[in-house]
């Protein structure tokens, strides 16, 4: 299913199919008539022999072997929060509040701003003692998976007669106060405010992330950061690669958002441990743990459109060490719908299965997970007339079929503070289909290696990481064009060695994250990536946060456009592709306050990003071609976001933000605006939850202002509101909802539906909702 040594020609269509000539393409073969594919490189006799035994290694049949020989690193957890004294007047921060793991025996002291942190040791879960002059001395229970929230701990004052005990308050929302960087958590109490199906659909509840279509032919989903297309985020699985390459365009519609633990979303260019790619920020995406998984969760979800989804997820415990987790997932849309009566299906039949397996082992020295994941996604879209059994009119077809393994291993060091962790991760990703008479065939196979050593330097508040990286990629993929233009191949080999080094202060009032890293790219050569990143307590409720570095990509103009593809217009490319660099500076400020003893906070950040290179589709200059070439110095994005969250009444909470992007390139010879890129974005979030926790009200509006549409003008400006009830029982959970509850429409999403083999056809041009107003049902089941 994944052998990928017989393709080198390109695929020919055939009665709605799509048939590959077999024949080898071999290191050094000059370009010709009979491969499209460009030559690989001085690099590529060197690195072939040793790709072909990787390739010949990630074939299906040793891909369980492999499994068994990597394992997942978790490296020793961190807790971080604040303490808060509460007297009968106020609630404030408690410094020299002295706090104890009582297995690990280990002591700190908060600070003068409340804040703390403590590295949990080799044995968990551990116990929290905290202990304050004038106060009820209290405890809490924390695990590893206590890592990625922000403890809010109140101490009650010893004057006070209530039996008030500690709280450890886990928002659904929020900017972690303890992180240097500006990092944004999303739990799983804010995916509960919207069905959350898959990962696109769990940022409806978020400003900061935009979701919007590529192209009406597919229905794909892409997201935005700061302006910038996923290409330019780096998106990973608890610190793994995820939906790069050949996935990244239709894969963050597959992953069930009910897998989800939580969402960090850090702006700018993040740690350097992580990669090279940050240009625009990162999303790492935590999974619910094995330990942490009930018997047995359920999802059910059902819409008028005819779209279902199944997802289950449980846990089991092997023995006192050892944990495991099984998810799967089944999706299907069914419904044949054409809401502008265009003939074309507004959204694309599909079928989807997902399965992961998981398993965690922790003992005293080492802790691991490892794991298995494979999906299948087919989809079918184009005219209403047209099937696959029938292939009669305009259609299209995607099938993507998707095999892993990674690992973590963690090895505690004989002192508290010392451990070396080691991520792995192999993939092989399989792509065909064809839009119209435009076929597409992809094959990626990817090995990644991150070894990390983690220490301080005298005690905690001087921390340091250092570590080597290694990537090694094979791409293969073809692209058909329009007829009697030249056809699209390409084939390349990437191998990345790197390495890296952090320093990390953590001082009362100020704390600094300062790092490089050096990789050595086989085509880009040597990239070197600086970053630093800064947080100043101007007060013990405000918070400065600033941040500087450089990030890089390896661009990929077929897998980065491919929802182009939905359109008549030839593609004119410069097969010599350069790395895409870029500057990116920011600034934050945090401010929490307290207003009748409910809690809020006041947000505004900024961050400029400044493209040294990258490579641009330029849509503007000739109507009928997409023309993709590489800008120096001409490309910019530049956006503000402002953001006020507060608690108005008991258990109703209420989120208001407010964006202004400004993003612009060298289109046509003009610096331009992007275009389908709204420059506004205005956001509200209500949510209310009854004093018995029975039923949850979510109301969520967008409003985005114009866009700028190639060759033509503007749009107009749109809404979108949303909204959701939520019946809790003890292990049940019942939703009903509705989505474009407006029912704005874009009208004619598609450019010249009628003749959809002429020269004029264009479905991407999409910038707003084809599909009328949405009703969702759906239940939530825990066995536990």
């Amino acid at each position: 299913m994944f052998s990928i040594s017989n393709m080198s020609l390109p695929p020919q269509r055939l009665n709605g199919t799509v048939s590959i000539t077999s024949a080898h393409l071999r290191c050094g073969d000059p370009v010709g008539k009979s491969t499209p594919y460009t030559r690989l490189g001085k690099y590529d006799c060197a690195f072939n022999a040793s790709i072909e035994c990787l390739i010949h290694i990630l074939s299906m049949k040793y891909f369980l072997f492999l499994g068994s020989l990597f394992m997942l690193s978790t490296l020793q957890a961190q807790i971080k929060g604040v303490v808060q004294g509460a007297d009968s007047l106020q609630t404030k921060p408690l410094k020299n509040v002295k706090i104890t793991l009582l297995r690990a025996e280990t002591t700190v002291y908060s600070n003068e701003d409340g804040t703390f942190e403590i590295l949990l040791g080799k044995q968990s879960p551990d116990t929290l003692l905290f202990v304050a002059k004038g106060y009820r001395s209290d405890r809490l229970v924390v695990t590893r998976s206590d890592r990625f929230a922000a403890l809010n701990v109140v101490l009650v004052s010893g004057q006070l007669v209530q039996d008030i005990v500690v709280a450890g308050a886990k928002n659904a929302h929020g900017i972690s106060k303890m992180k240097t960087l500006h990092v944004e958590e999303l739990t799983s109490a804010e995916f509960r405010k919207a069905a959350c199906c898959n990962l696109s659909e769990s940022f409806e509840t978020n400003a900061t992330v935009d979701v919007s279509m590529s192209d009406a032919v597919s229905g794909a989903k892409k997201i935005q950061l700061l302006g910038l297309d996923a290409a330019y985020t780096q998106l990973q699985f608890e610190n793994i690669p995820i939906l790069r390459g050949l996935e990244s365009t239709h894969g963050i519609s597959v992953i069930p958002g009910t897998w989800l633990e939580s969402i960090q979303i850090t702006k700018g260019t993040g740690s350097v441990v992580n990669g090279y790619e940050s240009m625009a920020g990162l999303l790492n995406f935590e999974f619910k743990k094995p330990k942490d998984l009930p018997r047995m969760g359920l999802n059910v979800y059902q819409n008028r459109f005819g779209r279902s989804e199944l997802n289950l997820q449980g846990g089991q415990r092997l023995s006192e060490r050892w944990h495991m987790g099984l998810f799967a997932s089944g999706a299907a849309i069914y419904g044949q719908q054409d809401h502008n009566q265009d003939g074309f299906r507004d959204q694309a039949l599909s079928n989807t299965i997902n399965l992961l397996q998981r398993f965690s082992y922790q003992g005293p020295k080492m802790e691991a997970q490892f794991g298995l994941q494979a999906y299948t996604d087919d989809k079918t879209g184009g005219q209403l007339t047209f099937s696959k059994q029938t292939p009669e009119g305009y259609g299209m077809t995607l099938n993507s079929q998707h095999l892993s393994v990674f690992s973590k291993t963690g090895f505690f060091g004989k002192k508290p503070a010392q451990s070396l962790g080691i991520i792995t991760q192999l993939k092989a990703q399989d792509v065909n289909g064809f839009y119209g008479l435009r076929n597409f065939q992809g094959k990626e196979r990817r090995l990644y290696i991150n070894a990390i050593y983690d220490d301080i330097i005298g005690n905690s508040d001087h921390k340091i990481k250092a570590g080597a990286s290694f990537l090694a990629l094979r791409i293969l993929q073809y692209a058909g064009q329009p007829s009697g233009a030249a056809q699209l191949g390409l084939t390349r080999t990437e191998i990345v060695p790197g390495v890296f080094a952090e320093y990390t202060y953590s001082g009362n009032r100020l704390s600094a994250v300062v790092g490089a890293r050096y990789d050595q790219h086989n085509l880009a050569g040597g990239q070197f990536s600086p970053r630093a990143h800064l947080k100043y307590a101007l007060s013990p409720q405000l918070d400065l946060r600033l941040t500087a570095g450089r990030a890089w990509r390896m661009p990929n103009f077929v897998v980065d456009n491919l929802s182009l593809l939905a359109s008549s217009k030839t593609w004119i490319a410069n097969q010599t592709l350069q790395p895409e660099i870029s500057w990116n500076i920011g600034a934050s400020l945090v401010q929490g306050f307290s207003f009748k003893k409910r809690k809020g906070t006041i947000s505004i950040d900024a961050y400029h990003t400044r493209f040294t290179q990258q490579l641009v589709a330029d849509r503007d200059s000739i109507f009928d071609m997409v023309i993709f070439k590489n800008l120096a110095d001409h490309s910019v994005a530049t956006v503000i976001q402002t953001e006020f969250a507060y608690e108005v009444l008991r258990g109703f909470d209420v989120r208001l933000a407010y964006k202004f992007q400004d993003v612009r390139a060298l289109y046509n010879g003009q610096l331009q605006n992007q275009v389908l890129l709204p420059r506004q974005r205005y956001f509200a979030n209500l949510a209310y939850q009854t004093r018995n926790k029975h039923w949850q009200y979510d109301l969520t509006y967008s409003r985005y202002s114009a866009v700028r549409l190639p060759h033509h003008g503007h749009s107009i400006p749109w809404a979108l509101l949303n909204a959701q009830l939520t019946r809790n029982f003890k292990q049940l959970e019942c939703y009903l909802g509705g989505e474009n509850l407006l029912n704005f429409t874009q009208h004619a999403p598609i450019i010249d539906a009628s003749n959809p083999f002429g020269s004029s056809f264009d479905a991407t041009q999409i910038w707003a909702p084809i599909m009328g107003w949405n009703a969702y049902f759906g239940l939530r089941y825990t066995f536990k």
